[in-house]
This record gives C-alpha cells, sequence and structure tokens, in this order.
C-alpha cells in the first residue's frame, strides 16, 4: 500500500538517494532546495513522498507563493526550470498528484503548478510552450569549436581581440555575479532575486555549482551561474551589460562555459528554456543546441483556466515599463521582495 508522508530533515539523505537512483532525477529535486529558498526567499515548502513498505517510491517538493499582485499558488519548484513529481510509476505519479490538490485546497492555492519535460500525468491541463535547448557535448572542447559555424567563432572571437578575460569561482564572485545580473533584470523590466540566494546555493551546493564572470580593463561585463548534475552542466541564468553588447561579451561566456563543462567531463550543455521560436531560443538554437519542448502541468480547481503569470501578459505590459526606469539601486532594494512570489 502506497502512504503519502511530509518529509523532514530526518529523511534528506534517503530523498536525495532517490533522486540520484531514479533517472528522471534532477539537481533541483534535491533537499537542498528546500532549505535554500525557505532560508533566501521566505516561502513556505510542502516536501511530500510516497512510501511502499518502508521504501520512498515517489517524491514531489512544492513552495508556496503569496501576494497582492500575483495571487497564491503552488509550485515544484520556483526559480528554477525544473522540477515536479517524480515516482516509480504511473500509479505513485498520479496519488503524488492528487495529493497536490489537498495542499493546494487546505493553503487556499489557486493553482499547482509542476515543471515537468515529460508529460508525466494524464488528462490534466499543461503548458507546452517553451523548450530547453540542449547542446551534445564532445569531451575534447577543441572538436566542439571546429563543429561551429564560421560566423559564430568569429563572434567569440571579437571579446577575445578585445582582451576579455574570464574567471570561474564561488562566493568570491557572487558581488561580481550581481552587480551584472541586477543590472540586466532591471533592463528586461523585471524584479530582481535577493542576492542570498545566491549566496545559499553556493553554499548548499559548491560542488553543483560555479559562477563564470567575463571581465573588460578589470570590469565585470557578464556573467553566468552554472549548475552540474549527473552528466549535464546548465547555465541557470546568463547576463551582460547593455552597453558592452557591441563587443559581444556575452559569446565569450558561453564558449568558456561549454569548454569548461567538456573538460569536467559533462555530456551535455543545458541552455535552459525559450519560447519556440523566440530571439532567445535562436541564440542557443545557432550553438547547435537542439530543443526539447517542457510540459509543465497543472493541477486546477474545476472551471479555472491556466495562470498567465508572464511578461507577455499585457496586464503587466505598464509594470514592466516603468521597472525599467528605476535606477538599479532601487530596483534591488525593492525587487527582491516582489521577486519571491514570482514563479
Amino acid at each position: 500500500m502506497v502512504e503519502i508522508r511530509i518529509a523532514d530533515s530526518c529523511i534528506s539523505d534517503k530523498w536525495d538517494d532517490y533522486v540520484n537512483d531514479h533517472p528522471a532525477g534532477c539537481v533541483y529535486h534535491l533537499f537542498g532546495w528546500k532549505n535554500i529558498i525557505e532560508k533566501s526567499m521566505g516561502l513556505k515548502s510542502h516536501y511530500v513522498y510516497a512510501s511502499e513498505n518502508g521504501k520512498i517510491c515517489g517524491i514531489v517538493p512544492l513552495f508556496l507563493s503569496s501576494s497582492v499582485l500575483f495571487g497564491r499558488y503552488l509550485t515544484s519548484i520556483p526559480f528554477f526550470n525544473y522540477g515536479g513529481i517524480l515516482a516509480d510509476n504511473d500509479l505513485v505519479a498520479g496519488i503524488l498528484f492528487g495529493h497536490c490538490g489537498i495542499i493546494a485546497r487546505s493553503e487556499k492555492a489557486s493553482y499547482v503548478e509542476l515543471r515537468h519535460i515529460s508529460k508525466l500525468i494524464d488528462n490534466v491541463p499543461v503548458k507546452s510552450h517553451k523548450a530547453r535547448m540542449v547542446l551534445a557535448l564532445d569531451d575534447d572542447p577543441n572538436k566542439m569549436w571546429e563543429g561551429f559555424k564560421s560566423k559564430l567563432r568569429s563572434q567569440i572571437k571579437r571579446p577575445m581581440r578585445e582582451n576579455m578575460n574570464v574567471v570561474f569561482g564561488a562566493k568570491e564572485l557572487v558581488a561580481d555575479f550581481y552587480s551584472v545580473f541586477s543590472n540586466n533584470m532591471r533592463d528586461l523590466g523585471t524584479p530582481v532575486w535577493s542576492i542570498n540566494l545566491f549566496t545559499e546555493i553556493l553554499e548548499w551546493f559548491g560542488d553543483h555549482t560555479q559562477i563564470c564572470m567575463v571581465y573588460h580593463k578589470g570590469l565585470p561585463v557578464a556573467s553566468g551561474f552554472l549548475v552540474f548534475y549527473k552528466d549535464s552542466a546548465e547555465i541557470w541564468t546568463a547576463s551582460s551589460l547593455r552597453k558592452y553588447n557591441n563587443l559581444s561579451p556575452n559569446m565569450l561566456l558561453y564558449w568558456r562555459a561549454i569548454e569548461y563543462a567538456c573538460k569536467k567531463g559533462c555530456k551535455k550543455f543545458d541552455f535552459g528554456r525559450s519560447s519556440l521560436n523566440s530571439g532567445t531560443y535562436r541564440f542557443k538554437e545557432q550553438w547547435g543546441a537542439l530543443p526539447e519542448v517542457l510540459n509543465w502541468q497543472y493541477w486546477l480547481p474545476q472551471g479555472a483556466k491556466l495562470p498567465e503569470i508572464n511578461p507577455s501578459n499585457p496586464k503587466y505590459k505598464l509594470f514592466i515599463m516603468m521597472w525599467r526606469r528605476l535606477p538599479v539601486f532601487a530596483a534591488n532594494l525593492i525587487g527582491p521582495s516582489i521577486a519571491r512570489n514570482l514563479p
């Protein structure tokens, strides 16, 4: 008989063993995110697992977001591309999905968003308008370079001619990373996450993460946050300063990140999610990355519509325009209290 239980720190090692052993387990299923997101973002979590004969047979990590602007909802997991239910079979997945609905009702949440790659639950609402872009890697980065089109290699060489240099590191680079990241988020009209999110990730998952920085004449001009797990490297977030766009520091950032992943023995480089056929989709496609359509699945109350909390929603247009006009220091001061409740 399958039993549903609430997870606490006592079960964390068994939880992570289950994730590590499951072929579909991803880094965002690991138990450490409970501590990271609770501490840095202040969100309430529900970590639920299914057990049969004393063994874990399925898990789902959920976080509750609540604000006047965006409503009240649960996500597995927020801020990242992946998560959702992980289970031994369809029966267990269905039981966990049903329990997501029970939690949603108890929390008075309007929906649950499960960030699945493949469709895991039959006959439930799904969004498939985004894809992750994945590049197959060679052990030898020189072979990757040779496989790029001449135009792409030329774009990468442009910042090299400007003597831009790339540095990989961890906590010592957080301030420089955040200076580029927060500027870019302001320019996009998006409230920025707290710097504490990044420091907590590096604290908990130092073996799985690296910051990549591009410098020009000693100044940080581009930054990326890399996450490694199993045979994959993911560039979770990447930013560059718009005033340096003509020098293409982002091209050098991505190339050095790919090169670094090859040398670490990774087999795949995940560029993250993009809307199908968007500008960022085409940018990633030029590197040779192939799309894998994502299937974000939802628990909704009967008769409810799918949520549309995204920058393309017309109701947020004025907010985005106003946010872009803020000084960076003001956006960094106000942003985290808003961003913590964005999906």
